[in-house]
């Protein structure tokens, strides 16, 4: 079960948040905050898997709030302004809800939030590809991938110590079976696994000794992302 808080200057808001998760049985609302450093100093000795976070609060920020935490916390931005949904979904957000919230809307994005808590929470181990090539389904190891090539309907799949596997299939469609926290679209033809990327210069991705180039259309939630790792 995900465990969660939640941090709005607006006690209704909380109210409503607190009635939609008594209904949702995969997530654990343990306290509810109006005041952003009372949620800190929670935060920094309780960890929580999610948090929902009103982005227009007097004190501070959601998106500032969420930039000073600690620890590596999935979030569910909330507000009644549209024009902070680019801003936080640059900051990797699982999801960004628009007030009045309605329980639909609410299930949807924690069912996404549980998703993504689902994949983090596997046993490395047993996460893995079974890729089509060679005229047959070959299994790959999530942490063994290095990077991914895209060239048009073809895939080099790059693996650590083993040969390179070519699949014919879109950089898309792969993109869409990786679990976000551990792959990141760095240009039109690439896509990275964070945990293999041993330095950035330049706009340049070294792993491997291969270089590997930040296009400027993915280049702000690469550093995003990179600043939350």
């Amino acid at each position: 079960m995900i465990k969660a808080i939640a941090l709005d200057d607006e006690p209704p808001a909380l109210d409503i948040l607190q009635s939609f998760c008594e209904k949702i049985n995969t997530i654990d609302l343990q306290k509810t905050f109006t005041k952003s450093e009372d949620a800190f100093k929670y935060l920094k000795k309780y960890p929580v898997d999610l948090l929902f976070l009103d982005i227009n609060m007097p004190a501070i920020s959601g998106i500032d709030f969420y930039k000073k935490l600690p620890h590596k916390t999935m979030v569910i931005f909330t507000t009644a302004y549209s024009e902070y949904a680019v801003e936080g979904f640059t900051l990797s957000a699982t999801d960004y809800l628009l007030k009045p919230i309605s329980l639909a809307r609410f299930e949807q994005a924690v069912e996404k939030a549980y998703t993504q808590w689902k994949t983090q929470n596997q046993n490395p181990e047993q996460q893995y590809l079974f890729i089509r090539a060679d005229y047959s389904l070959i299994k790959i190891l999530l942490s063994d991938i290095l990077f991914i090539e895209g060239l048009d309907d073809y895939l080099k799949i790059h693996i650590q110590n083993q040969k390179t596997i070519v699949a014919r299939m879109t950089l898309k469609a792969i993109l869409e079976k990786l679990p976000e926290i551990d792959f990141v679209r760095v240009h039109r033809s690439f896509i990275v696994s964070i945990s293999k990327i041993e330095k950035v210069r330049n706009k340049m991705i070294h792993i491997n000794n291969e270089e590997i180039p930040i296009s400027a259309s993915y280049e702000t939630t690469f550093f995003a992302l990179l600043n939350k790792q």
